[in-house]
């Protein structure tokens, strides 16, 4: 509809009741609660958690009228039937056993919204039929529906990952060689399934933002948003000279006994082989790191450490130094 604006309204004023039929304060609570403490569980109606989940149970499912009728309310047929791009809809047909890949555009007068609702039907939605069937979210049976573009002649295709419902579905592509296939991919939890908060969805904007940033510009870091263009051997060097401090940011009381070589009296074998894969182990870095890998993730640990804000771009040496900045305030 190239209304972004309306789109970006919509997941900044989500909530439960926009969704379901359901109390909002009910289910942050749900959606909140641990059970780790007395307090917690205090803190929680279980009377009403109960009653709500008899009532559920009793419904088949939570009721999603609330859903349709926002659908309807903001879907404009004509200005996606008139628009210059294509609109595909993965669903399953519970009715039909099989998969369905509808284009939108295409289907009959008056029953977009209804197509859409189809691709969306999330287990734990109560059950009605569409246009006479019952459906499934697509993702139950192709949660990366990317074969869909490539069937019809697609060759740059971006792919946006949330690793949520149906992961296990996911079908191994056949990429030719003249496609290319562009991921942008959280690097964090983005919530659960029916987690329709107003505060996780505006977060989760931010993220998807800056991980499309990352993709787009070829960032590197696996927390922060690092423009680090330099090679191996730079960063190499560059952690040989600044160890000592690093390491002191990491463990400010050394081990007892514990005495580590000075890099700048040859004690460089040490570290290749002793100090950095024993870092790289307590990072959880993947088999495979260089040393610019593993300067970067000690350089994100500490400055995770220090609570520095994640959401900006980042050259190696500004992130350096606001944790210095924030190493000696806290000092």
């Amino acid at each position: 509809m190239d209304d972004f604006e309306k789109a970006k309204h919509i997941w900044e004023t989500i909530s439960y009741s926009r969704v379901m039929d359901v109390d909002d304060q009910l289910m942050e609570q749900l959606m909140n609660f641990r059970f780790k403490s007395l307090s917690s569980l205090a803190a929680l109606n279980l009377s009403e958690v109960i009653a709500g989940a008899k009532k559920i149970l009793k419904d088949r499912g939570f009721d999603i009228a609330p859903l349709k009728k926002l659908i309807e309310e903001v879907v404009d047929e004509e200005k996606i039937r008139n628009s210059g791009r294509e609109l595909y809809a993965v669903t399953y047909s519970l009715s039909d056993r099989q998969p369905l890949v509808a284009d939108v555009k295409e289907v009959p007068q008056g029953e977009i919204a209804d197509m859409l609702m189809a691709s969306a039907y999330l287990i734990g939605f109560r059950q009605e039929k569409l246009g006479g069937k019952y459906y499934m979210d697509g993702g139950g049976v192709n949660n990366v529906p990317a074969d869909v573009l490539i069937d019809r002649g697609y060759k740059d295709i971006i792919i946006l990952r949330i690793y949520g419902y149906g992961v296990d579905t996911e079908r191994k592509l056949e990429i030719p060689e003249d496609v290319t296939i562009h991921h942008v991919a959280p690097r964090q939890d983005l919530g659960g399934l029916l987690e329709f908060d107003r505060r996780r969805a505006r977060r989760n904007m931010l993220l998807g933002y800056f991980d499309a940033k990352r993709m787009l510009y070829g960032l590197a870091g696996r927390i922060y948003y690092l423009d680090a263009s330099q090679g191996e051997a730079y960063y190499f060097d560059k952690m040989m000279t600044e160890i000592p401090l690093l390491l002191s940011w990491l463990r400010p009381e050394p081990a007892e006994g514990q005495k580590v070589a000075d890099p700048q009296e040859g004690g460089y074998r040490e570290y290749t082989e002793k100090v950095f894969p024993a870092l790289a182990k307590e990072l959880k870095m993947k088999d495979g790191w260089d040393y610019k890998d593993l300067y970067l993730s000690i350089l994100e640990d500490l400055a995770r450490q220090y609570r520095i804000s994640r959401y900006k771009i980042y050259t190696v040496e500004e992130l350096l130094a606001d944790t210095k900045k924030s190493g000696c305030g806290s000092s």
